[in-house]
């Protein structure tokens, strides 16, 4: 089962991939498997550069195709399995915190039930 590494909130408007690589920063890993929306020349340069592979698929827009290791990408699949989980928190899937700390403070005590392997609901 997949586990929390590191997390941060961010507006409802900001995309993902602007946070990746703060988040990857310090980790030692073989691999980083994540969905298109990662597809980023930058951000699969910096992948490389700290020796890890990245499994991420290409866009469809994507001028240079890049081989994907299908086998790894397979993965995946724990990392949905994980959210699937913390959503499973009711306090998690609806937000009912209006302070960001709170709501952070949340996510960080339900994944640790999730990895406890604890069934609260």
């Amino acid at each position: 089962m997949g586990q929390l590494g590191r997390f941060t909130l961010t507006g409802g408007e900001v995309h993902d991939v602007t946070e990746a690589r703060g988040l990857l920063i310090g980790i030692d890993t073989e691999a980083v498997v994540a969905d298109k929306a990662f597809d980023s020349d930058e951000l699969i340069d910096f992948i490389r550069e700290g020796k890890a592979k990245a499994v991420i698929p290409g866009r469809s827009n994507r001028l240079r195709e890049r081989r994907l290791d299908r086998k790894r990408y397979r993965d995946r699949n724990l990392i949905e399995r994980f959210f699937c989980r913390l959503k499973h928190f009711r306090r998690v899937a609806t937000r009912y915190d209006k302070l960001a700390q709170r709501f952070a403070s949340f996510i960080a005590l339900a994944a640790a039930a999730v990895w406890l392997g604890a069934h609260i609901a």
